[in-house]
Formats: C-alpha cells, structure tokens, sequence
C-alpha cells in the first residue's frame, strides 16, 4: 500500500492502529517527510478473512487526511537475482533519473530502493548529482555491465558497487 498526508503527529499511529485492529502484521516500509508531506510505501499481512474489512478501514482513514491506495497480492517467490548496493555521484542535468533509469535497466537492472538529493559541490558550490540505492541483478549478471552501462552516461558520472 501507499500512504500519502501532510504530514503532523500521529499518522503512522493512525495507520498502525488500523492494521492491528484487523489482525494485520506490519511486514516492512519506507517511509519519509518531503517538502511537509509524509510518504510511505508499506507490505502488510493480514488473515484472509479479514482482508476486505480492512482495505475498507484503510480507505476510511480519508476522512484523517491520510490517503491510502491498497490492493491485495499474493506473496511472489523470488528470483534469482544478486543485491548489490549503488553509489552515484555527478553534475546535475535535466533528465538524469530519466538516464540513470535507463542505462540500469539496459544492464538487466531492477531499483529495488534509490534515494537521490543535490548537493553542492565543494570548491565550487553548483549542484551535485547524488544516488544511492540497491539494485538487484540476474544472479550471473557481472555487476561491472551495470557499471559501464551508467559510466556511458557521461565522464562525469562517479560510480561505485557494494556488495
């Protein structure tokens, strides 16, 4: 599910409550402030029986100012993938998501988790590129492809992989 207020006190108290009042367990999430709104994104399990009372009690919760869009899955199985942590640093430009999406997608790339912020550059104060993330690969995947694929995006591309 996706949870989208302005944010205040309480709001995650409001949803947890929810989902315990259902049985739900609250599996994981991300969640996080920006520009005075909350964000989160969040994995809940609940007994079958009690899944439509509470996608019903979510969406009342509109009535709190906090939207919520949920649909019900089925657990996937995974896949044979690798984990590998990246670390992106550059000059800013219009389009560099847009980029940066593409070339990790052309390496057989999937974002499983990307935080991006500008930065000033030291020395020289204009704005830096920067993303840091985890991206999964085919388990016989070379991270070093993903790595050409996002250097080919220009010299001033810095990219380093963990794990």
């Amino acid at each position: 599910m996706t949870v989208l207020a302005a944010d205040r006190p309480g709001l995650v108290r409001a949803l947890s409550e929810t989902i315990a009042a259902h049985g739900g367990s609250w599996q994981e999430s991300r969640m996080a402030r920006l520009a005075g709104q909350f964000a989160g994104i969040l994995r809940v399990e609940c007994p079958a029986g009690e899944t439509e009372a509470l996608l019903k009690a979510l969406a009342g919760l509109e009535s709190q100012g906090i939207a919520v869009q949920a649909r019900q899955e089925e657990a996937a199985s995974p896949s044979e993938r690798e984990t590998v942590g990246v670390d992106i640093v550059g000059n800013d430009r219009p389009g560099i998501i847009r980029e940066l999406s593409a070339a990790i997608a052309s390496a057989g790339g999937n974002v499983e988790d990307l935080s991006t912020s500008l930065e000033s550059a030291p020395m020289a104060g204009h704005p830096i590129f920067h993303a840091k993330g985890l991206v999964s690969l085919p388990a016989d995947r070379d991270p070093a492809v993903l790595i050409a694929a996002i250097e080919k995006l220009g010299p001033d591309l810095s990219v380093t992989i963990e794990g």
